[in-house]
């Protein structure tokens, strides 16, 4: 058995033991109390699952394992001449909580390089989809089609017992994160270079790996932009669309594969991942209608109260639980202060960031006024040369990646249920108010 297959083997048994222990004793604890408001507005903050591998704090932004992301990017390994950590070192770090040596980051991302060979028929699919197939359309059936690679599947039909479901889950959520840069890659360059493929470079690590076979830049900073980013975007607790999407379907027992593209149907919507495109799309059209990159902040605040007035939003503010600035945009804003601080893009970005909120506070209606992690992406993923914004949630989704799929696995040793809230009909609803009264 592998170092990190025993050490989740390990850490699981016991947590799972002492799970059950605590159930028995305190399972008729009341957790949460659950309002019609909550009923209706889509379940928002119904404290119902267990998420072991981060928590979205309101305040404080997301932990992964108890770390913030700027402990991640201290602590965390990283490759020598970079100052950004690894998406291995932080996959290590879910899955298991500890903080990896540079020698377990070393060993983890030689076997995803061991594992990351795309079956040639999901390459023919890819090939034979229309011109101008949306990329995420493309990642979601490219994920369903290597489905035929799964080791659960396989072993489940052969008769496979409970206590090695997880075994065979941590073998599909390895083989797949190593194969997605592969499959993402090849979406891009299919997509906006006609076909011109880039071939791996195994000599680099995952993200750097990912960031040459996009083939947008040379620059050593973009592998370091690529680190950042797939480690950052990588999981937001379990509640968000895309990861609850993942732990629903697994908890039916579909494997890794269709339980990730099911995930990235729910990061394609416009309310989740498909944001992160529409915040570079509205700062292109704030530049082409005002002629200019050189915008002053009066020019931004018109633009902006212009938006509103037409009933549309701002793109990349606001968010679901937080009610501070995402500690995300923050870690992109140092990274472009790092790197790329004169680029005009990046400077509009810094100019929104001082003028939206006081815009979308004085509203009185805006819970969070503030930037998520989508208002600065873009901005950086241009200056290095990746302007087909389109493109951008694809690679959310393979970062997006690294958390459910560890999460799944949890999920798998833990021996979690099928999960199944019970409904209600409005009738059923007025039925109970008016009895309890």
């Amino acid at each position: 058995m592998n170092p990190l297959k025993q050490k989740f083997f390990e850490k699981s048994s016991a947590l799972k033991t002492e799970m059950r222990a605590y159930l028995k004793e305190k399972g008729d604890t009341i957790v949460d109390e659950v309002t019609l408001k909550q009923v209706f507005g889509g379940m928002r903050g119904v404290k119902s699952m267990i998420w072991e591998t981060s928590q979205l704090d309101a305040v404080e932004g997301i932990r992964f394992r108890g770390y913030s992301i700027p402990e991640l990017r201290e602590k965390l390994p990283s490759r020598d001449g970079c100052q950004e950590p690894l998406p291995e070192g932080l996959f290590w770090l879910m899955l298991v909580g500890e903080i990896p040596t540079q020698e377990e980051v070393n060993w983890l991302c030689d076997d995803w390089e061991k594992r990351n060979k795309v079956p040639q028929h999901t390459y023919d699919l890819l090939d034979s989809m229309p011109e101008g197939t949306h990329p995420m359309t493309q990642l979601i059936a490219a994920i369903t089609a290597t489905q035929s690679e799964s080791v659960f599947s396989k072993r489940y039909s052969e008769g496979m017992p409970k206590s090695d479901y997880w075994d065979a889950t941590f073998e599909d959520a390895m083989n797949l994160i190593a194969k997605l840069p592969l499959i993402a890659a090849y979406i891009y360059r299919k997509s906006y270079h006609g076909g011109e493929h880039i071939a791996p470079d195994n000599s680099l690590d995952w993200a750097g790996n990912f960031a040459h076979m996009l083939g947008v830049s040379d620059h050593a900073d973009f592998e370091s932009l690529m680190r950042l980013y797939l480690t950052i975007h990588a999981d937001h607790e379990g509640g968000n669309a895309s990861a609850h999407t993942v732990h629903l379907v697994g908890s039916t027992l579909s494997d890794s594969y269709l339980s990730l593209a099911a995930g990235m149907c729910s990061l394609a919507g416009p309310l989740h991942g498909l944001a992160n495109q529409e915040v570079i799309k509205f700062i292109f059209g704030m530049v082409e209608e005002l002629g200019t990159t050189d915008l002053t902040k009066e020019q931004i605040g018109d633009y902006v109260k212009k938006t509103l007035d037409s009933g549309r939003v701002i793109p990349g503010y606001g968010h679901a639980v937080l009610r501070q600035p995402d500690p995300r945009f923050t870690a992109q804003k140092t990274f472009a202060k790092n790197y790329i601080k004169d680029d005009p893009y990046v400077n509009i970005v810094w100019q929104l960031f001082e003028v939206v909120p006081p815009i979308l506070d004085s509203l009185g209606k805006v819970k969070n006024p503030w930037p998520n992690v989508d208002a600065h992406s873009g901005a950086i993923l241009v200056h290095y040369g990746l302007k087909e914004y389109t493109y951008y949630t694809v690679l959310f989704g393979v970062s997006r990646a690294l958390g459910v799929l560890s999460a799944l696995c949890w999920s798998r040793a833990l021996g979690f249920p099928l999960e199944r809230p019970k409904s209600l009909t409005f009738e059923a609803i007025k039925t109970f108010v008016e009895e309890n009264a």
